[in-house]
Order: structure tokens, then sequence, then C-alpha cells
């Protein structure tokens, strides 16, 4: 049976960069240059978790187009050019082709042939067509293969092909324009192209599942600019907060983040109002708990409606019933949706898996923490009761044996061994590189429960209900001093991981212990010794925090999370570091991150290697990294957050501010954040900081205050 939450290899990369990858919403396309797609390789198009299109391949007089340029300036949108090689005896190509695709529960293509001599071009034109229906995770993990239940039907001016798969039917209807010749194999037309002159055809490709034909985001006539797509592209584009800054670097890796956390925006069709953000394309354009949820969070002060749209989401589909098999329990948030054929050969009908110990209290934390951008809205109120259920999952389904921790153990072989960020199976390991018993308590889960508890404490005493907040305000406080008590290891000067299956402190030095700076958990004697760690070489690499400390037996700087380098994991550390007023040492992580991004081309990947800029010059990449990446593109917003120190707290009318801005980073404006009912502007120079709009709703300029 295939496992779509619980693969332990290293995921294929996509040919590397000689690839095109369009995408919109959960769906995607991955091709070559000239525009083919190879059903043996990790290409194809993509739709709901399947792969609705293995090959695609053009040819004219059966020779393929050599490569020649690719243009793209959106993301669900690219024109492949290509040339034919030239005719014997010729030193020059005379026949051009581009290739105009757009993607949106399905694709279009327009194939346009260009005669560039005065000789007439007579010629075959054949579009070759393959699918075999895959899962997505069996062609991400090399384990699709050509399949023969296949069932071919030519009719109506369109070839439909389809298959039967775990009772369920998947179908692609393929059509083109100009009276093509439709076969098994795809299409074929017979044109005629007069000198200095062109040729063109439309094919449709739309995705069907049990009969239903999927509404496509495209329009079916040029141009393509008046899609839903596009709309919604140059919204976002147009309505995000404008930074000016002196560093390059910082002004790349910001507008970098824009364009990409726009292209991972999906949307339920039952809720277009209600975008989402996926977690990186283009094998996770889907929703994820963790990743969602910290994104959002991290986005916050360039936009609230994702925050809210994930939120909603998520509480339509929190845990209702106590399900081994999904890990599913009442009030528990998901980890991840899918719908490929692989999700419903594992579960049936069942595609939510619901293992994950951290994604319920960061549900609570968000909704919290949205409040205080926007005020104690009705949006708000309504996901109070979900905010509820979430915390009675916590102090029982979550904490299974009552000692008030949070632990995770799965109930199922076909479920995360670790249930917390780092869920790879070897992601939790002691100082000496043993894998822990489970079940496991992470000390980041404890931290984020803290958060969970201070935030339904806030949202009581906003709405006046002061027994509430007194009541979550008491168990937050005894969770911060049991939590201390249990976790942290004086011998060695930082918080243990976490708790093993005996209660024994799983003791590797790790970056976890910044995110217990970030919600607040540490105790105020105990955080000098952690930002020291995490500043240390042993932890810090001059560009980010290594998930795993090099002395630990463990490390490998090449490993996914026991040495690598997670950007949003260093933004974490970062904004903690700032909460506690170590402001220098926050200042190397957000430096280092911006040098990094640089890089990379301005695109954070989603982890890279944890070798130290002391051994190697440029910050090495991680092979199989998925970029973008939901949280990796949010980390540029949440450095500039922590480097303004900017927390609002809009139910009680304040906004704390107190930017320290490393000297790298000025002059630095942001225009156009937008909190409860006022929009600000911070500008930040050599000389000083200045704060405007705040006035226009009532709220207080404060000095920096945790968050």
């Amino acid at each position: 049976m295939t496992d779509p939450w619980n693969f332990a290899s290293e995921p294929p990369v996509a040919d590397g960069g000689g690839t095109v990858t369009l995408i919109e919403g959960s769906t995607f396309c991955i091709g070559d240059a000239s525009g083919q797609v190879f059903p043996d390789r990790a290409q194809g198009l993509f739709v709901r978790d399947t792969r609705v299109v293995s090959g695609w391949r053009l040819t004219i007089d059966g020779t393929e187009p050599k490569a020649l340029a690719v243009h793209q300036d959106a993301p669900y949108a690219a024109t492949c050019l290509g040339r034919l090689p030239p005719k014997p005896g010729r030193a020059d190509s005379t026949v051009l082709v581009v290739r105009d695709r757009y993607v949106g529960n399905g694709l279009r293509e327009r194939i346009t042939v260009r005669n560039t001599s005065s000789e007439p071009l007579v010629a075959v034109v054949e579009l070759a067509v393959q699918t075999d229906f895959a899962d997505l995770f069996e062609v991400k993990e090399g384990r699709s293969h050509p399949v023969d239940d296949l069932a071919v039907r030519i009719g109506d001016g369109a070839l439909r092909i389809s298959r039967r798969r775990f009772d369920h039917e998947q179908a692609v209807r393929i059509e083109g324009s100009d009276d093509p010749s439709l076969g098994i194999g795809g299409l074929r037309w017979d044109v005629a192209v007069a000198g200095h002159s062109t040729w063109s055809a439309t094919v449709e490709v739309r995705a069907l599942f049990d009969g239903a034909v999927l509404s496509t985001t495209f329009p079916s006539a040029d141009p393509a600019d008046g899609s839903v797509s596009a709309r919604r592209l140059q919204d976002w584009r147009s309505t995000r907060p404008h930074v000016r800054t002196g560093s390059a670097a910082l002004a790349g890796a910001l507008r970098r983040s824009v364009e990409d956390l726009g292209s991972l925006r999906i949307y339920d069709p039952t809720h277009p109002e209600r975008p989402v953000v996926a977690a990186g394309a283009p094998w996770f354009m889907a929703l994820f708990g963790r990743d969602s949820l910290l994104t959002s969070w991290m986005l916050l002060p360039f936009d609230t409606s994702l925050a809210l749209g994930t939120l909603r989401t998520l509480a339509d589909h929190q845990g209702r019933r106590r399900d081994p098999a999904t890990e599913e329990q009442p009030g528990r948030i998901l980890h991840e949706i899918r719908f490929g054929p692989a999700t419903q050969g594992a579960y049936g009908e069942r595609t939510i898996y619901f293992g994950t110990a951290d994604a319920t209290p960061l549900f609570c934390m968000l909704v919290g923490e949205l409040a205080r951008w926007t005020g104690l809205t009705d949006d708000i109120r309504d996901l109070l009761p979900h905010v509820d259920r979430a915390l009675a999952w916590i102090v029982e389904d979550g904490d299974r044996d009552g000692d008030g921790f949070v632990e995770y153990a799965r109930s199922t072989d076909e479920g995360l061994v670790n249930q917390g960020w780092k869920d790879s199976w070897d992601g939790v390991n002691d100082a000496a590189g043993r894998i822990p018993p489970a079940p496991i308590a992470l000390a980041e889960v404890q931290a984020y429960c803290y958060g969970a508890f201070v935030a339904r404490a806030a949202l009581a005493a906003a709405d006046g209900d002061t027994e509430v907040a007194s009541g979550w305000t008491a168990r937050a406080e005894e969770l911060k001093r049991r939590f201390n008590d249990t976790f942290w290891l004086p011998e060695r000067g930082w918080y243990a991981i976490g708790l093993d299956g005996d209660k024994a402190p799983i003791d590797a030095l790790t970056s976890n212990i910044g995110h217990c700076l970030w919600t607040g958990i540490a105790d105020d004697d105990k955080a000098a010794a952690v930002a020291a760690h995490l500043t240390s070489r042993d932890l810090f690499t001059g560009w980010g925090v290594r998930t795993l400390a090099e002395s630990m037996g463990a490390y490998n700087p090449m490993s996914y999370h026991n040495g690598s380098v997670w950007p949003h994991d260093s933004a974490l550390c970062a904004a903690g570091l700032v909460r506690y007023g170590f402001v220098t040492e926050a200042h190397a992580l957000v430096t280092g991150l911006i040098e990094a991004s640089a890089h990379f081309g301005h695109r954070l990947p989603e982890l890279f290697c944890g070798f130290g800029s002391d051994e190697f010059a440029i910050p090495v990449g991680y092979p199989s990294s998925c970029s973008p990446q939901a949280w990796a593109a949010a980390t540029p917003v949440a450095l500039l957050r922590a480097i303004l120190r900017l927390d609002p707290d809009v139910p009680v009318g304040r906004i704390a501010c107190a930017p320290a801005v490393p000297a790298a980073l000025r002059p630095l404006e942001v225009s156009g954040i937008r909190v409860g009912g006022a929009t600000l502007t911070i500008t930040v120079d050599d000389d000083g900081w200045r704060v405007d709009g705040s006035d226009d709703a009532g709220l207080t300029l404060a000095g920096p205050n945790s968050g």
C-alpha cells in the first residue's frame, strides 16, 4: 500500500535547472525548457494531486523543437520558444515554435509555428499525449510506471482517456482547434504555412473526477490576462505594503517573498473568498496545518487575509471523532489534506491526516495574534468555539499521560514517526545521536501550548470575561513553571529538545530552543544562555541557525533535520531573541539570512546545508529543497517585523514599536501596514525612527513589548 504521509527517502529533483514549472492553486505542470513533458521523469500536469498528463511531446515532421528561451512573468503561465534544426545544407533555422501555456484546474496551450523563410512550409504537426493518473507521491518518489488499464474514447471532437482506481474514475479530455485528426496517441494537424507567415492552434486539457469536469481558471480564448488567476495575482501585488530600503538584498528578498506567496495561495472552490497558503511548490500545493499557520503568522505585517482564510478552513476540518487510521481526535487540527489516489488507497475516502502535535496549539496562537492585528472582530468570535475545542484537545488527548505536557506517538504504521516540525524519521535524537523511544514531548510543542493558553486568556480579557482570562493565565503560568523545571538542563545550559517515553530528557542541542524564546515560555534567567548558544559557532553558521549543533552525535550538515539550516526556524529564533532584548544577537541572524537570500537569487529555499561561512564563501544548497516554500518565502517579512520590533494589540488600543534596524539595512521605510483601522508608515534612518498613522485609529504608540 502506498503511504502518502510517511516516506523516508529523499525525493528526486525534477530534472534540475532545465525544467519549467507553472503553478495555479493546487494545479501545477512541470516540463522541460522546450515545453515537452516526459513520463519517465518527475514531470507532468497535476490536478488534485493526480498526474492527468504524463507525456506531452510536440513534433514537426517527426522532429522535436530545440529550446531557445523561456519567458515567465506569472506563476501560472509561460512561453517556451524553440526552433527546428536547419535543413540539410543550410546554416540557419527557419522554423520558430512558440508554445504559450497556462494552467489552472487544467491546461491550455497555444502552439504557433512561424515560418521565417520566404519558402512555403508544408508539415505534419503532432502532439503525442500520455497519462497514467499516477498519484503525486508516486511520481515525486520515482514509483510511477506505465499502466495498461486505460480506457480511450474519441468523440465529440475530443480525446478522452480515463482510468478507474480505488472505486473512482479519473479522466482527462483533450481537444484542439483548427480541426486536428484525433487518435489514441494524441492530435495531428497537416499544415501549410506560407513564407513569413504563421500557423496556430490551441489545445485544452480538462480534468474529470467521477464524471465531474473541473472548472478551469483560465479563459477559453486569448488573452489570458483576464483570467481569475491574473486578477488575483494583480490584486495581491497591488495591495501589499511598500518597502524602501538601502539594502538591495533586503529589497530583493521582500520582492521575491511577495511574488512567491502570491503563487502559493490556493482556494477552496466552495469558498472562493477564502485564500489559504499551500506549503510549497510544486509538490506540496496543499493545506498543511503547521506550515500554513506559521506562514500566515509570519506574513501578518503584509497580509491578514491568509491567516483568516487558513484559520477558517482548518476550523471547518477540525477533528470530530476518534480514528486511529488518520489519527483524528476531537478538537485536533489537521496535518495535511490530500486528494490523490494514494491517499484514497491508504485511507478510503478519508483525505485528511491529523498526525501533528503542534498544529493545534499553533491554531490557538494564530487566532489570538490575528485579534491583536485586527481587533476582536466577528470573524474572531466565530473562531472562539474552535479555539476552545483545540484547547480541550491539548489538555485531554494531547496530554496522553496527564503529566501536563503534550506528547505524540503514532497510532498506525502509516503515520509519521515524528510529529513536530522536524518530522523526518530521525529528526529527534539525543546528544549521542540515539533515537529516543516514544511518546515524545517536544520542547517547542510545550512552548506553543503556553502561547495558546496566553492567547486564550488575552481573547477572554478583550471580551470582558475575567474569569476565563484568569483561568487560562493560571494554566499558562503553571505550564511555564513546570517546563522550566523539567526541560532545563543546568549542566548543559540549554533546554532538552524533548522528553522521551520514559520521561527522560532528550539532551541534544537544537534550534528548537529558539522557539521557546519566541513564545515566551523561557524563564528570564535562562534566556541569556539560550541566546549565547543560538549565536555560537556550534549552532550558527553565519547565515542561519543549524537545526542540530555540530557537536552532537547525529550532526550532518547535509541532512534534512540534523544540521541543516531552515530559514523559517532561524527567523523564529531571531524573533525570540528580540523578545528577550538580545538585539545584537538577533541582528546576526537577520543579516545572515538576508545575505544568504542574495546567494539564492533572493529566494530563500526551504532549507540549505549547515556548512559554516568559515568553510565556504557561499551557503550550500540542499539538493531537493522545496522552492518556493511557504514559510521560507515568509521569512523576510518575519525578519522585517523583528527588526521593527512591531507588536500591535488592537483590543487594548496599543501598538508597540521600537525599531532596531542594522546599519546595513538602513534607511528603511515601510508604508501600508494595516493594523486595525490604521495604516502605518514606519521610517528608520541613521538619525532615528518614527511611526505615522497610529493616531488615525485611536491607537497609542508604546515602546517594545513581547510578541
